[in-house]
């Protein structure tokens, strides 16, 4: 029988390596564009179907991971994901640098769906489990534009994909030994946790479905979009690489401590009453953001990471909440499949927007979707009891 702390703390590394592999090449493009020899707007697209299958690969993981085995497709997910990234620092060509990049998403959609409910499962405090399995994906998304700048600089910008790489297939190796197929008979229902009435689950379902489109594209927008966002507005307070990484890495922290943060509270209040107050962050900071740089811009861009990051705890909380074991992997499959096909498009939004107005544009039009994820706040039904975990 497996140990429920020794699960959870290989699903958080997962949840580590899946965020920090689909944002090394955010920040690698900078040094593989001169490399290469193509402009930052003609790279970045390349990474637009490896975001696609990021999310509509879940839809197929998630029901292998209900079906089959979470075990399983975890040991797939480690041992394929480092493959994929040695892969890429192999690339000679942007038709090669495309495929590579696409065999990331695949296997990367495999954690959101199986990870997660893994984590629902095995969770003790489902808040406070998906807090702290939040921080962990957070710090993924910190540690890729920090360690990439670094490695980048000094070792060259395949090193940034070959070392993660391999240290991610030895980890799957170690996972493969210490974890056995998942015994479900016994598993905890934290779908049992909370529950809303019956005439109130449109609601609860439309804004659900809001937030995460809303959510998931300005939030893929933002982390691809940092590292370059940064370069440019911080030019007066550095141009190196490394330091940039070093400081979009310590704006990453304060969405970690907001996921913590959000995770307890999800534990003691209403979704809905953690959630309101949180969708106004994000589009006064997003349209101020626009027009700043330099330490004006740190402090914008620290409050939308936090809004952003806080939302998607919530996210999280919400689908483990309201659904049972035996179909949760595909509850979190769809989750993700219209999120992370939301995220995927905002790649080349980005670079569209950009072209046509600079990061002014771009932030601007963000600041406007944003404005959905207050509607869905509104919307959300209340829970109308709260059932301790059995």
């Amino acid at each position: 029988m497996n140990n429920p702390s020794r699960v959870i703390n290989f699903v958080n590394a997962a949840h580590f390596i899946d965020h920090y592999s689909m944002l090394i090449f955010a920040a690698a493009v900078i040094i593989m564009g001169p490399a290469l020899g193509m402009a930052y707007s003609e790279l970045l697209p390349y990474a637009t179907p490896g975001f696609v299958a990021f999310g509509a690969g879940s839809l197929v993981t998630g029901w292998l991971g209900d079906r089959w085995s979470r075990r399983h497709m975890m040991v797939i997910f480690f041992v394929g994901i480092g493959l994929s990234m040695i892969s890429v620092g192999l690339v000679q060509t942007p038709l090669q640098l495309g495929a590579a990049l696409l065999a990331i998403g695949i296997f990367a959609s495999i954690y959101h769906p199986v990870g997660t409910a893994m984590i629902v499962s095995y969770a003790d405090k489902l808040g406070r489990e998906m807090g702290i399995n939040g921080v962990w994906g957070n710090l993924g998304v910190a540690s890729s534009a920090l360690v990439t700048g670094v490695i980048g600089q000094y070792l060259g910008w395949r090193y940034a994909f070959f070392i993660p790489g391999a240290l991610t297939v030895l980890l799957g190796l170690v996972f493969a030994a210490s974890v056995v197929h998942e015994d479900r008979k016994g598993t905890r229902q934290a779908a049992a946790q909370a529950r809303i009435a019956r005439e109130d689950v449109w609601r609860l379902i439309l804004a659900l479905l809001i937030v995460v489109i809303a959510i998931s594209t300005t939030f893929n927008a933002v982390t691809v979009a940092l590292p370059k966002l940064f370069a440019e507005r911080l030019a007066d307070l550095t141009r190196s690489p490394a330091l940039l990484g070093v400081i979009a890495a310590g704006v990453y922290v304060f969405g970690a401590m907001t996921q913590y943060t959000v995770g307890k509270l999800l534990d003691r209040h209403s979704l809905k009453t953690v959630m309101l107050p949180l969708s106004f962050l994000l589009a006064p900071l997003m349209y101020l953001a626009a027009t700043l740089s330099n330490l004006p811009l740190i402090v914008a861009t620290v409050g939308i990471i936090m809004g952003a990051f806080g939302q998607v705890t919530v996210n999280d909380a919400l689908v483990g909440k309201y659904t049972p074991e035996e179909w949760r992997s595909r509850a979190y499959s769809v989750r993700y499949f219209v999120g992370f096909t939301a995220a995927g498009a905002s790649v080349g939004l980005v670079a569209w927007l950009y072209e046509r107005g600079g990061f002014a544009t771009m932030l601007h039009a963000f600041a406007g979707l944003c404005l959905f994820v207050i509607a869905a706040a509104i919307i959300m039904p209340r829970e109308i009891a709260a059932k301790p975990s059995a």
